[in-house]
C-alpha cells in the first residue's frame, strides 16, 4: 500500500486546489471521475491538510468544495478500506490510515477492542479528514450534486452552507452494512432527530428537496444553474464583513456547536463504531461488516447487491432507482 506520504502524493491528482487572492475565494475539487469521486485514504488526508492550510492563509476567506463531473462524491473507497478490515494482506495495517509510518509502532491485534476503536476514534479528529470543516474558521460552501454519500455526506453536515442541484441524493451506504457513520451526532443535529432516524433505520437516501425541507440544505436549483448559484453565494460571503469578523463569527458558531455536543458526539460515535465486532446476525444472510464470509466477493459488490432488496425509490444507486 505504501506510506501515507505516497498516498497523499497520489491523491494530488484527485483533490485539486486553487485560490484567487483578489476575491479570497478558494476551491477544492474532488476529481476521481472513474469512481464517482470516491475518497481514498490519501484523498482524505490531503483534504484535511488543504482545509487546515486554507484556515491559516490570509488570502482565503471562503472555501468552496465541489466535485468534478456529475457527483459531489459517493463516499469513501469501499474496496480500499474494506479490504484493510476484512482481507488484510501481509504488510497492510491501519497505521497508514492513522498517518504513522514508524516501523517500530505495533498496531493492536485483531480481536482486541483497540483493533477497530483505534481507527474509529481517530475518525473523531479533524486531522483524519472526516471533520476538518468543524475547525475551519472561514466560510465553507458545499456545491452538492448527484451522489452526496458517506464521507462526502460528512462534509455536507459540517459545512456552513450547502447549495444543491435538484438531482442530489444524500445518505450513507454504511447504514445498511454497519449501522452508523462518524458524523451521527451532527447529522441528527442538522437534519433533526425525526428525519435522521428515518434515514438511519431505512438506509434510504434523501432527495435535495427533502434535505431542504428539513433545513439541511440552504438552496436547491436545477443542475444547469448550480455553479452560478454557488458562485453567487461565494461572492456574497466574500464581500460582507472583514475576515477577522468572519473568524469571530465562526468561533461563536463553533462554541455553539460544542455546547450542543458536536465533538462529544464524534467521540461517542467512535466508541459505537468500535463495537462493530460484537454485533450478531438475526438471519444467516444478514449483511454484517463484521462477518468475513459475507464480503468474500468484495464490499462494493455486496453493497450493490443488497441495494436491490429495497424498493426502487429507496435504493442508493441512481441506476437502481430507475427500477
Amino acid at each position: 500500500m505504501g506510506t501515507i506520504a505516497d498516498l497523499k502524493r497520489e491523491a494530488e491528482q484527485h483533490v485539486l486546489y486553487e485560490k484567487d487572492p483578489t476575491t479570497k475565494i478558494a476551491t477544492i475539487t474532488f476529481d476521481r471521475l472513474s469512481k464517482h469521486n470516491t475518497a481514498t485514504i490519501g484523498m482524505r488526508a490531503r483534504f484535511a491538510e488543504l482545509v487546515f492550510k486554507a484556515n491559516i492563509d490570509n488570502d482565503v476567506k471562503v472555501l468552496v468544495i465541489r466535485g468534478a463531473g456529475d457527483n459531489l462524491g459517493s463516499g469513501g473507497d469501499l474496496d480500499e478500506h474494506g479490504d484493510l478490515y476484512l482481507n488484510p494482506q501481509p504488510g497492510d495495517s491501519f497505521l497508514v490510515d492513522l498517518e504513522i509510518d514508524d516501523p517500530d509502532v505495533k498496531y493492536p491485534p485483531p480481536g482486541s477492542f483497540r483493533y477497530l476503536h483505534g481507527l474509529t476514534d481517530f475518525y473523531a479528529k479533524a486531522r483524519s479528514g472526516n471533520r476538518p470543516l468543524q475547525e475551519f474558521k472561514k466560510i465553507s460552501i458545499i456545491e452538492a450534486k448527484g451522489y452526496c454519500y458517506g464521507w462526502h455526506f460528512y462534509q455536507c453536515a459540517d459545512a456552513d452552507l450547502i447549495v444543491s442541484s435538484d438531482d442530489a441524493l444524500f445518505g450513507h451506504p454504511a447504514f445498511r452494512y454497519a449501522g452508523w457513520g462518524p458524523r451521527l451526532w451532527q447529522w441528527a443535529d442538522t437534519m433533526g432527530p425525526r428525519k435522521f432516524m428515518e434515514m438511519l433505520f431505512t438506509g434510504r437516501p434523501f432527495s435535495a428537496q427533502e434535505m431542504y425541507d428539513c433545513n439541511f440544505v440552504n438552496k436547491v436549483v436545477p443542475r444547469g444553474q448550480l455553479e452560478a448559484e454557488t458562485a453567487k453565494y461565494a461572492h456574497a460571503c466574500s464581500i460582507t464583513r472583514p475576515l477577522d469578523v468572519v473568524v469571530v463569527q465562526k468561533t461563536f458558531m463553533e462554541l455553539y456547536k460544542q455546547h450542543r455536543g458536536e465533538y462529544m458526539g464524534s467521540l461517542l460515535t467512535g466508541f459505537v463504531e468500535g463495537m462493530l465486532p460484537a454485533m450478531t446476525d438475526d438471519r444467516p444472510n444478514d449483511v454484517n461488516l463484521g462477518k468475513d464470509s459475507t464480503f468474500e466477493q468484495g464490499i462494493g459488490k455486496v453493497v450493490k447487491g443488497n441495494d436491490l432488496n429495497y424498493p426502487p425509490e429507496w435504493r442508493l444507486s441512481k441506476k437502481g432507482r430507475e427500477g
